[in-house]
Order: C-alpha cells, then structure tokens, then sequence
C-alpha cells in the first residue's frame, strides 16, 4: 500500500514522473563523476520534494497527534477545527522514511543518503544538534570575515576529522551510496518561509506595541498553522524557529517563556512589564475559551433535558437541568472574571498608548528649546527685525539719491508723446476697418448684381416660352376640318 507521502509526492512533484523514477530511485552516486548534471537534478528533485511535502505536514515520524485549533462559541453552529499537528521544519531520516518513500514497484530510494549528505554539506539541511549549539550557520557569509567560534564547535572539529580519516584510508568519496543515517535534520527553507510569515503576520498592520508581545502558548495559538492551513506546526518546530527568530533573525527577544517582537524604534529585551501583559494575554485567551466551552456544555445540557421531557423521563431532564444550572452558574463566574481581565488589558494598553504620547511631546519640546536657543529669544528676534527695517530704510534712501542725480524729463512732453501714439494707432484701426467695410460692401454689390442676372435670364426664358405656346395655339385653332388629314378607311 502507498503511503501518504509518496502519494502527495507523486501527485505535485513534476520532477518525479513516470519515467524519472527507475534514475531516482536508482542508486545515483557514481554520476557525480561520470554526470554531475544528472546527479545534480537527481538531488536537487529529492530534496525540494521531502521539503515540500514536510511543509503540508506529510513527513513526519514522532507520532503526531490530531489538536482541536480555533473554536467559535456554540450560538454560531460552528464546530471546533481539527488540525494535524506535525513536523514541518525537522525531517527524521530513519527506517520510518524509507518506508513511507517505498515504491510497489521501483523500491526504495538507494541514493537518499547522497541526498542527505548533499544537503548538508550545502547547509540547506543541518543536524539538529548542530543548529541547536552552533550560531552564525545561516548567515549570510561575505568574502572577506572573521572565523565564527561556533564553527570550531566539537561536533564540527569530530566531523571534520572523520571525513579526513575517511578520505585517507578509503579514498576522498565512494562510489556507492553511503547508509542512511538516523538524525533529525533542520529544512532550512521551510524554517525561514516560517520566520518570514511569523514576522510578518506580527508586524505587518502598523500593531502597538502590546500586540507583539507574546507568551509561549500565545505565540503557539497565534502562528501554528503558519505554513499550512490543515496542520500545525510540532513543538519541535517552534523551539526551531524561536531559536531562528531570536538567536539567527534577531527579529524576537525571547527568554524561555515571553516573546517580544522588535519594533522600529525600541529594542527588544524583555521587561518585567513584558511578562506581566504576556501573562494576561494568555489567561484572557484562557478564559475566552472556557466562556466557549460552557456555552456549549450549556446549549448540549438544554437539548439534553429537552429530549428528556419528550421521552418522559423526568429523571434525567431533571439532571441535565440541574448540570445546566451549574454550568451557567459557572458561566458568569468566568464571564465577570473576563471582562475584569479584559477592562484590566483595556487600561493597560490605554496607558502604553499615553506613554508613547508623553515620549513624543517630550522629545517634541527639546526639539523646540534646541530651535528657540539657537534663534537667541524674542528679543534677539525683536533686534534682528529692527536691524532689518533699518537696512531697508537705507535701501530706499539710496534709491531716491540715485533718482534725484537722473536726468529731468518734461511731463507735458510725455504726455504730448502718448497722445499722439494714441491718434496714430487709432486712425490706423479706423483706416483697416473702413477698408474692411469697403470689400464687404463691394462682395455684396457682385452678389446682388448675379442675382439680378440670373432673374432677367430666368424671366426672358418664360416670356419665351409663352409667346411659343401662343404661337402654337393659334396655328391650331385656324385649321379646318378639311385641313386635317384623313384617316384611313
């Protein structure tokens, strides 16, 4: 029988059709002398493959267990999401996988230690241990930098050394596929899509700053199903990603049981103030979800005594009824407690919000004082003003100087010298629209004169016309009778 995840393996991966399966599953090894290409395809497929199908929750191999996610309150008719919760950023390589990766027909993969060991030694893949005690594996290395400690860790220097004494004694690398080893890898692009999408989600909609802190469980509730919407993510995987977020990201301060997203202008260490609204974020989602909880119990235990009466049996409605009254009983018990936690949550974040504003107008006024100290004062402004006024008072002395030491112009002569201009320009316009006038009188005379004509012609013609049909008129009525010729007989 196929697995599930060779099912979802060779229903979405391309690179594994039909006729590619006899070289994947084949042991591919010694291609990486003779065809370093196909070699390179034949890695590359399996590992995007085993990525892909981790993110939708399809490797893992620790016994996952199925987790009730969001519910909604019982008044809606909807009923609580069921998710699978699962390895997506850890990939167990042992019996387990080989197993789910059996195909009726080719097998098992030969090579998928190759794989492995490939992905490795290209850091897409690291041993969780190793990513657990070594920092500074992920990033990003610049061509000239110093050597990080962590990369002298024991494992690392142990590693090392057995793949030189590998090398001396066999030879630099074998021409089959080494064993499968048994270790829990790190994926390293389903980690980081993760981080991304968890920061993100966090930071993304201009949030105060009490919306990104979080606690443990928060946090948990808030980004398990951060990669896929039917799973979520294992315990193993947040404390993978809280590592990265935190230790690799820097994008967290996290210590243990609070986490503190970063915003853009505070630092992100954790405060007793941190843990404090940490705590009550999580007892209000607490509380939110027995308040839930008893309103099912209550809507179950009401239906429960309704069916009772209809069956007659006043025994149990009475038992329902009294299990109702308890639940509700307890229902506002948890209800008040709520709305006190929520009221509390409410002050608390009124009260980060005046902070901010305090912060503002503070750095506000000593922006102010530092401009006021640097123009000196009302009266050192009133003395600049005064100075000013004076310069330009000078300004305009100077310019009447200068205007009286002109040459003296006769105003009559000037006024005489613009008259004239004027009746100039204006027997100009008169004389252009009298010639206008001229040729419009002129058009109309060439127009009346041919309509003239053409009436003369027009009468001529019927005078002509008449005297004609006269003419003929005449000729007729003299005939006689004997004049018109005879028909024939």
């Amino acid at each position: 029988m196929m697995s599930q995840l060779l099912k979802y393996i060779l229903t979405h991966e391309e690179a594994f059709r039909r006729n590619r399966l006899p070289s994947l599953y084949s042991d591919f090894t010694p291609q990486k002398k003779t065809n370093p290409d196909g070699y390179s395809v034949n890695v590359a497929a399996w590992e995007q493959a085993l990525n892909r199908a981790a993110k939708r929750g399809y490797t893992s191999s620790r016994g996952v267990r199925v987790r009730s996610g969001s519910t909604t309150s019982a008044k809606s008719g909807t009923t609580p999401v069921k998710r699978k919760k699962t390895d997506h950023l850890i990939l167990r390589t042992d019996e387990s996988l080989l197993r789910d990766l059996e195909s009726p027909e080719w097998g098992r993969p030969v090579a998928l230690g190759t794989v492995f060991d490939e992905a490795v030694r290209n850091n897409s893949m690291i041993p969780l241990p190793v990513y657990k005690t070594t920092a500074g594996l992920l990033q990003k290395k610049s061509q000239w930098r110093l050597i990080d400690p962590g990369v002298l860790s024991p494992w690392n220097v142990m590693s090392w050394g057995a793949r030189q004494l590998k090398g001396f004694v066999v030879g630099s690398e074998s021409d089959s596929a080494p064993k499968l080893q048994v270790q829990e890898l790190v994926l390293v692009e389903n980690l980081q899509e993760a981080a991304d999408l968890a920061v993100k989600k966090a930071t993304g909609s201009n949030p105060s700053k009490l919306d990104l802190i979080y606690s443990r469980e928060s946090f948990v509730e808030e980004f398990a199903a951060i990669l896929n919407d039917a799973t979520e993510l294992s315990d193993a995987d947040f404390d993978v990603l809280l590592l990265y977020l935190s230790r690799d990201r820097g994008a967290i301060a996290y210590d243990g049981k609070t986490i503190k997203f970063k915003s853009v202008d505070e630092s992100a260490e954790i405060t007793q103030q941190d843990t404090t609204i940490a705590s009550i974020k999580t007892l209000v989602s607490t509380m939110s979800k027995q308040v839930t909880n008893l309103e099912e119990k209550i809507a179950e235990l009401t239906m429960s005594a309704k069916t009772a009466l209809a069956n007659k049996n006043r025994i149990s409605a009475l038992s329902a009824v009294r299990s109702k009254k308890m639940a509700e009983h307890n229902l506002q018990q948890r209800f008040n407690t709520l709305m006190q936690l929520e009221e509390v949550y409410s002050k608390i974040e009124q009260a980060a919000g005046q902070v901010d504003m305090v912060q503002v107008m503070q750095a506000s006024t000593g922006v102010l004082r530092g401009l006021h100290t640097q123009i000196g004062g009302a009266e050192r402004v009133e003395d600049i003003v005064e100075e000013l006024r004076e310069e330009m008072t000078k300004v305009d002395e100077v310019g009447s100087i200068m205007n009286e030491a002109g040459p003296i112009i006769d105003e009559g002569e000037i006024d005489d010298e613009l008259a004239a201009m004027e009746k100039s320009d204006r027997e100009a316009r008169e004389k252009e629209e009298a010639a206008v006038t001229k040729n419009r009188l002129a058009e109309l005379d060439s127009v009346k004169q041919a309509s003239d004509e053409a009436s003369r012609r027009a009468r001529a013609a019927e005078d002509a016309d008449s005297a004609l049909a006269d003419n003929i008129i005449d000729r007729l009525s003299n005939m006689s009778v004997e004049d018109r010729p005879m028909q024939a007989n």
